[in-house]
């Protein structure tokens, strides 16, 4: 990967911080920068041509991030997501939980290694989550509960019972 795109706290971590958005929000100006370097050199390789500018950035999209599929449910007291991040472990992760919204964030270097006589080949692949979810109902963040199992991210959101504007 060209240069770090989100940079991880070192345990699993559920932030509240009021300065933790600002970050967030940097890391993704700095992922979006980094989709558009690649992008233009996948425009710049193919001969510049141009009217394929989408196509260019969702293949350097595709090298960047991890596709996330997301399920939310609800109960009567609580919202329950449940995330795909299959080779992800909890410290790999970060999730930002707000009334309102969750962010999940993540990144893993998985790293293949093979000797062929004395050379040594190392390919490096890196893979990056980043979702924002709009919940339909508010949440307590001081309440919610997470678990990462085979391959799953679960959420356990007590709602509040305020009304959403």
């Amino acid at each position: 990967m060209h240069g770090s795109a989100i940079a991880l706290l070192e345990e699993p971590k559920t932030s509240r911080r009021p300065n933790h958005t600002n970050q967030l929000i940097e890391q993704m100006h700095d992922l979006r920068d980094c989709i558009a370097r690649r992008a233009f050199e996948i425009f710049a390789g193919i001969g510049e041509r141009m009217g394929l500018e989408l196509a260019d950035w969702l293949e350097a999209e595709m090298e960047f991030l991890h596709p996330t599929y997301i399920a939310i449910s609800e109960s009567p007291n609580s919202l329950t997501v449940r995330a795909d991040v299959p080779g992800f472990k909890e410290k790999d992760l970060e999730i930002d939980v707000e009334p309102q919204r969750i962010t999940i964030a993540g990144k893993r270097v998985t790293q293949n290694a093979s000797h062929t006589h004395k050379r040594i080949y190392t390919e490096t692949r890196s893979d990056v989550i980043l979702r924002v979810i709009d919940l339909p109902a508010a949440v307590d963040p001081a309440k919610v509960k997470t678990a990462v199992k085979d391959g799953v991210l679960e959420l356990d959101l007590p709602k509040t019972g305020e009304k959403l504007n």
